[in-house]
């Protein structure tokens, strides 16, 4: 019987020799390997979404404009704030702030006087006269959620002084401080730690001062430096002097 011969002139088909089938193998063990590199990174970007979304602890950032508003009714007998708040939720379970404390500074005397969140809305007379006023409650942030108040704040107790705090045109300092309720997120029991509060520190300065403001309305206090601020914003640390030779 006459031999086939093959298109190669041996006895093998193409692609059936030894160096072929080394080839072939090895193609397939690198697409093997690339794709293993590629689910293995789709796993760990899907594992992240999952924590960032839905497992990360709350974490609450305030914000406050360059524009807030003061007022001293009744006589100039005491001080209310009106300062427009946005607070965002960066985690991804719910974070919740139970209250808003507020300290102001009079920077030419040096008085702080100590405030507390106690209602919601533009400060007016018409509106405190008829109680329109929504009284603060805690406020609840779903994680990646934000909301933005115009919060009133109220002088802590009478006993606070002075019993104005503002009288002239000046600049003042301002520190907001939120009391979060404490969230562990996944954390084994026992393992909480006690964060920082989250605060905001920002000077406003007032251009003006007339008293005959107050019996309607508010007077402006403008930001130092024409910018909002936020707790997410570090405060640079003022250099060391330079050693003298």
């Amino acid at each position: 019987m006459a031999q086939r011969n093959t298109p190669n002139g041996g006895g093998h088909l193409p692609g059936s020799g030894p160096s072929d089938i080394a080839i072939d193998a090895a193609r397939h063990e690198r697409g093997g390997h690339t794709t293993a590199v590629v689910s293995a990174l789709a796993l760990m970007f899907s594992g992240y979404s999952l924590w960032d979304s839905s497992l990360k602890s709350a974490d609450i950032q305030a914000f406050v404009p360059p524009v807030i508003q003061y007022t001293a009714p009744y006589n100039n007998n005491f001080d209310v704030f009106a300062i427009p708040v946005t607070l965002t939720n960066e985690g991804g379970r719910t974070g919740t702030v139970l209250s808003i404390s507020l300290a102001a500074t009079n920077l030419k005397t040096n008085e702080t006087k100590r405030f507390y969140a106690a209602d919601f809305g533009r400060w007016t007379m018409e509106k405190t006269r008829s109680g329109a006023y929504a009284p603060f409650a805690p406020i609840s942030l779903a994680g990646k959620d934000s909301r933005t108040e115009t919060i009133l704040f109220y002088t802590l107790t009478p006993e606070e002084k002075p019993n104005q705090l503002i009288t002239e045109p000046g600049k003042f300092r301002f520190k907001l401080t939120l009391d979060e309720a404490p969230s562990n997120g996944w954390l084994p029991a026992g393992t909480l730690t006690a964060a920082a509060p989250t605060t905001v520190t920002f000077e406003s300065e007032l251009r003006y001062f007339d008293a005959r403001a107050f019996q309607e309305g508010t007077l402006p206090l403008y930001s130092t430096n024409g910018k909002s601020v936020g707790s997410t914003e570090a405060t640079a640390a003022p250099a060391a002097p330079s050693a003298k030779p």
